[in-house]
């Protein structure tokens, strides 16, 4: 097969990878030496709105794959075309990329080939020859395979910038009926090894400074997980987000909307909930990360163990909560402010600052762009306060809520993935 129709093939299979994002490791200067660069915060300036980079080569190694995951397209009983790189054309492919100013990085997964072993090794090994033949100081996240030997997986750290191991599913026992060959427990093992050798890599460059201490993925780990495969409802994968966070210290977890396919929808739930779904749990996951809310507080805003697919979680949790406002952004505190629909961390921090010096009216908020119809009802400025019996309308949703066909809709159509 010609390298084109490998790229063609193999690249496109790639997209199922949500987790491809290149925040937080190490500056790196190609002046000083070497190919390529990366910043402090990350190479990629381009993103997709749930938060997805675009500026990687994000390619598989291979779409075979030894195992038959039932909502995988490239487990090994679909009939896919299959493709596989050698690592001298993933090497190559990847400098004249980044020669040609089509990429920064690279984002590099595979199926499972022979054994895990064997993949591992071949990850592992473009990844060497780029940093140590050629050079390459650009960005590299690996998908690891968590069955791999565990010094596959820290040779794998020594080369790349973030390493990430699929979680796969919510609960355990979906994973069991699902993708019966994957252990849980076993990925759970994994990712606690790699959070030890980050942590140690962390307390090295604390205490031996940044040139002595040994480098292992600086990025940190993530994890990928699918929402829709099996009943797991929001409120459980959400719990299951947060004890990630606290059990492994991830960078961030990734959702991935499952769209069923056609030859497996017979082993899956009939109704796949759809990408929105994704995106709300995006959303609720930063509420639970930079904002102070509880799961519980989140969930009050839904139905049934379900996010509110119509407006976005703080909104709904606002809705629910109408006692605790309007709030007054010259007086409250920076925690109740985070909780305004309509105000991010950053502008909240802005909003603090500028108080200092004068009281916020509500053309300073304009002059923010922030959407004042949604935000005002909300809160009070120096020369604003929401009508009388405002936030007690019946009809107060329909004034706040963004005009966007899901508020429309009970339950928004699931958009293929194929």
């Amino acid at each position: 097969m010609e390298l084109r129709r490998k790229l063609e093939i193999l690249a496109d299979a790639a997209k199922y990878d949500a987790s491809c994002a290149s925040s937080g490791t190490d500056k790196r200067d190609s002046r000083k030496g070497g190919l390529g660069s990366t910043e402090g915060m990350g190479i990629c300036h381009a993103y997709t709105p749930d938060g997805r980079c675009v500026s990687l080569l994000k390619v598989l190694l291979t779409n075979a794959c030894v195992f038959d995951c039932a909502y995988c397209i490239n487990r090994a009983g679909s009939n896919v075309q299959r493709a596989r790189f050698t690592v001298r054309e993933l090497v190559d492919l990847t400098l004249h990329f980044y020669r040609r100013n089509y990429i920064e990085g690279l984002f590099l997964s595979s199926g499972i080939i022979r054994s895990p072993d064997y993949t591992m090794e071949q990850i592992t090994e473009v990844a060497r020859q780029l940093r140590e033949v050629h050079g390459f100081r650009g960005y590299i996240h690996l998908k690891t395979i968590p069955d791999a030997a565990p010094d596959l997986l820290a040779k794998a750290g020594l080369y790349a910038d973030r390493l990430s191991i699929n979680i796969e599913l919510p609960m355990a026992e979906s994973l069991r009926a699902l993708a019966p060959e994957k252990d849980a427990p076993g990925i759970r093992r994994a990712m606690g090894r790699m959070r030890l050798r980050i942590d140690e890599a962390k307390e090295a460059k604390r205490t031996e400074g940044r040139a002595a201490a040994p480098r292992f993925a600086p990025a940190g780990q993530s994890t990928q997980m699918i929402v829709g495969a099996d009943a797991a409802d929001d409120r459980t994968v959400l719990g299951t987000t947060a004890n990630l966070y606290a059990s492994y210290g991830l960078r961030r977890v990734y959702y991935s909307a499952y769209s069923p396919i056609p030859d497996a929808s017979a082993l899956l739930p009939p109704a796949a909930p759809p990408l929105v779904r994704e995106h709300r749990l995006y959303q609720a996951d930063w509420l639970l990360r930079f904002y102070g809310f509880e799961l519980d507080e989140i969930m009050a805003g839904g139905e049934g163990g379900h996010l509110d697919l119509g407006i976005d979680p703080k909104l709904a949790w606002a809705l629910k909560h109408r006692e605790r406002f309007p709030v007054d952004v010259n007086r409250a505190p920076r925690e109740m402010l985070l909780r305004v629909p309509g105000l991010g961390a950053k502008t909240v921090d802005r909003l603090l600052s500028a108080r200092r010096h004068r009281s916020i009216r509500s053309d300073d908020l304009g002059r923010l762009r922030l959407p004042l119809a949604k935000l005002l009802p909300f809160l009070v400025t120096a020369d604003h306060r929401p009508r009388g019996g405002l936030l007690d309308r019946a009809d107060l949703r329909r004034i706040v809520a963004p005009r966007t066909g899901f508020a429309a809709q009970a339950r928004p159509v699931q958009l293929a993935l194929l």
